[in-house]
């Protein structure tokens, strides 16, 4: 059998068993959630989890580009680095990444084949289960010294819960996902504290009162040190373009991420003594999240120097935030895909094209407050061209038009996804509007397909 048919085989294995991901709202409610099976998984597998230093990454939005900042940072000190995210843009393999390269379809198999055994003695394993023990297991077998390991679905319950890190992170929270964790900041923050161990330092980013009570509460009580950027590390702006972005943080910290030292605006600092980074990820919340990275390295005591850090920080691809494909007319395709990150996309948006309008390739997954991101973005907006991924829980491309019309925004459907690509282009030629993809990652990953098929 050649690898590709075993690497489909293997696929077919894995969505065998329950997919969350594919689930509606309703069913993902009414879920079974609990780490008795994960853990029981682990010991069958001899908790490989536990034979390499771990970051263990959760929050609503910024999880992702501050999981793969501290990787990219641990890559540039040499470490064999693993980093474990979700979900995938046009691969499965690309979940399970080491050194920077997803591994092999080859590997995916091998894994596979290792633990089919160990997942037929445990029932009601689910998709996300199984290839977080996957991670797990490559990380082990393939060499990995220090790995990243990003929450899939809130953190309390989450599959990769089973972890001792070397320090837990909460990045950003706001809403998503109301169903499953709760319909409050106070709720959703209680199920992403839920990774806080014992002992093990915290880290977040800087939080809303209602949210940062919470954190503060769990850390406490689990008698764990946390560090709160933007209070007891402060960061500041230096310089953002298209090009990427330059923030500094106070000399001070580097030693002691714990210490808090009043530097608490911009002319406080003094650029030629503190550690400078250059990011390419764009943005403003992309500078709280990569010195939310930055003190999460610190805190993990994982030997690593600023110099290595700001060498990984600048080397760092983290595809479909506010990345841009094409300078003129503007082609971008980002992951925003609730109310907080939309309101931040905007916030991008005028900071970069201030000027300029978008035709937004719009589609979005049942469960989210869609009316909501349409008015954070309206100001920005020329046209909405509503379109559906191929995706079992994507909504109704009318349904989204009637939210459209309720938000006054012009909106017209086009399906498929590739279709509604080749309109937002067509449209924008005309009077140099940015085309811009954001609302699911399923849209902006067909999106981001499409597009590279069209210019190979």
């Amino acid at each position: 059998m050649n690898t590709e048919t075993a690497y489909n085989q293997a696929l077919d294995y894995l969505y065998s068993f329950v997919d969350y991901s594919l689930k509606h709202a309703s069913e993902l409610a009414k879920a079974d959630f609990n780490l008795d099976r994960m853990f029981a998984l682990m010991d069958s597998l001899g908790n490989p989890q536990n034979r390499y230093p771990i970051i263990h990454v959760a929050g609503t939005k910024g999880k992702g580009s501050t999981s793969a900042l501290c990787a990219s940072a641990l890559m540039a000190a040499g470490y064999t680095a693993g980093l474990y995210t979700s979900p995938h843009l046009e691969d499965y393999v690309e979940r399970i990444q080491i050194n920077g390269a997803p591994i092999s379809h080859g590997q995916l198999v091998e894994l596979v084949e290792e633990v089919k055994p160990h997942v037929a003695k445990i029932e009601k394993l689910t998709t996300f289960e199984i290839t977080t023990a996957l991670a797990f297991l490559a990380f082990a077998k393939y060499g990995v010294n220090a790995a990243v390991f990003e929450v899939g679905l809130g953190g309390r319950l989450d599959a990769t819960n089973v972890v001792t890190p070397k320090v837990s992170v909460i990045t950003s929270l706001s809403y998503d996902h109301t169903a499953v964790l709760g319909d409050t900041l106070t709720l959703i923050a209680g199920e992403k504290a839920g990774i806080i161990k014992q002992g093990v330092p915290v880290v977040s980013s800087p939080q809303k009162d209602e949210a940062l009570a919470v954190v503060e509460c769990v850390a406490k009580s689990k008698n764990a040190e946390l560090t709160l950027v933007g209070r007891d590390i402060k960061f500041a702006l230096v310089e953002s373009s298209l090009e990427g972005q330059t923030f500094a943080l106070p000399k001070v910290h580097r030693d002691n991420v714990s210490v808090v030292e009043a530097h608490s605006v911009k002319s406080s600092f003094d650029y030629a003594q503190d550690v400078i980074f250059r990011i390419p990820l764009l943005g403003s919340h992309q500078i709280e999240n990569a010195a939310t990275a930055y003190v999460a390295l610190r805190a993990s005591k994982i030997p690593i120097t600023d110099e290595q850090i700001q060498k990984g920080f600048s080397q760092v691809k983290w595809r479909a935030r506010f990345e841009l494909a094409r300078r003129e007319p503007p082609v971008i395709f980002d992951s925003a895909h609730n109310q907080d990150s939309f309101e931040k996309l905007r916030e991008t948006l005028d900071t970069y094209f201030p000027d300029r309008k978008v035709y937004l390739i719009f589609g979005a997954s049942e469960d989210k407050n869609i009316l909501a991101m349409f008015a954070a973005l309206k100001p920005k907006i020329q046209k909405i061209i509503i379109t559906r991924a191929d995706h079992p829980r994507a909504l109704e491309v009318e349904r989204i038009q009637g939210l459209a019309n309720q938000a006054g925004a012009e909106s017209e459907l086009v399906t498929p996804v590739k279709s509604a690509l080749a309109r937002a282009l067509e449209l924008s030629a005309k009077d140099g509007s940015i085309v811009l993809s954001a609302g699911s990652m399923f849209v902006t990953a067909e999106v981001m397909s499409a597009w590279k098929t069209s210019n190979s």
